[in-house]
């Protein structure tokens, strides 16, 4: 069977490198296999990046390839993927005519050139000529949604910026945990075999990596998402159920009805 360094991968399927490691960052295509200092890849590897490159072309996102690639593997059928599935967006559109202009950014997301500009640093558009071309179309999506709900799209956007920031901390913190404990002095001293186990033990950080902030991001997220309703529930209450100065609930101070002291009349039961 036929292995690739990954240049060799990147000419014989006509995939860049820098596509190669993103696929592998989205979990679309398997990590190579490492030995000695240098990743190899298979003919499984090649036929995989041909599947993921015909399915861009005809349009599919990577989180629809992501969810077919599972279901593949875990036998399922497509219709279980697709079943209930949204209707393409107007932003999905424009991905499969792959370019969309400022007017039409700036009529759906109220975007201005500082938007722009910093929706390209982002990844997020790319300039093409006069137009420009949807790299991210979900985020699109959502940002439109949030315009329409009365959210400037720089808020979004300046989040972004900061989030970005914190996770290159968060990258940076992982990969220590190897650099910490071997990128030392006697690294280049190292035999062949111990480089090598190096070389494994960081490429098994990436995975478990993205497990854990998305585990853990997905719970945060819950948990916040959990609290934001629950003071709108409380906000709603409030206005629902004023409090009168003039009247307290507290039960110290007995509301209208209560013509008696909790423990009855004692005169009513002298009487009696």
């Amino acid at each position: 069977m036929s292995e690739y360094r990954i240049n060799d991968l990147a000419q014989v399927s006509g995939v860049s490198v820098r596509n190669i490691r993103v696929y592998q960052d989205r979990g679309l295509l398997p990590p190579p296999t490492i030995r000695g200092r240098t990743g190899w890849y298979s003919e499984e590897h090649l036929v995989r990046l041909n599947l993921i490159s015909r399915m861009l072309e005809r349009g599919y996102t990577f989180a629809t390839i992501s969810e077919l690639l599972q279901a593949a593997h875990y036998g399922m059928k497509v219709e279980h993927v697709l079943r209930g599935a949204p209707k393409g967006s107007r932003f999905r559109t424009f991905k499969r005519a792959a370019t969309i202009t400022f007017t039409e950014l700036k009529k759906t997301l109220g975007a201005s050139e500082r938007s722009i500009t910093l929706s390209q640093k982002l990844g997020l558009l790319t300039k093409d000529g006069t137009h420009y071309a949807i790299r991210n179309p979900e985020v699109l999506e959502g940002a439109e949604a949030l315009v329409k709900g009365g959210i400037d799209i720089d808020v979004l956007l300046d989040r972004w910026v900061r989030v970005e920031s914190d996770l290159a901390d968060v990258a940076r913190s992982f990969v220590s945990i190897i650099t910490d404990a071997y990128f030392d002095e006697n690294l280049p001293n190292l035999g062949e075999a111990k480089l090598a186990k190096i070389a494994e033990l960081i490429q098994t950080v990436r995975p478990m990596a993205h497990e854990i902030v998305e585990t853990t991001f997905s719970s945060a997220l819950d948990a916040e998402i959990s609290r934001a309703i629950g003071d709108a529930s409380a906000y709603f209450d409030d206005a629902a159920h004023p409090t009168d100065p003039a009247h307290p609930t507290d039960p110290a101070h007995p509301t209208a009805g209560d013509d008696e002291p909790a423990g009855g009349d004692p005169t009513r039961e002298a009487d009696e």
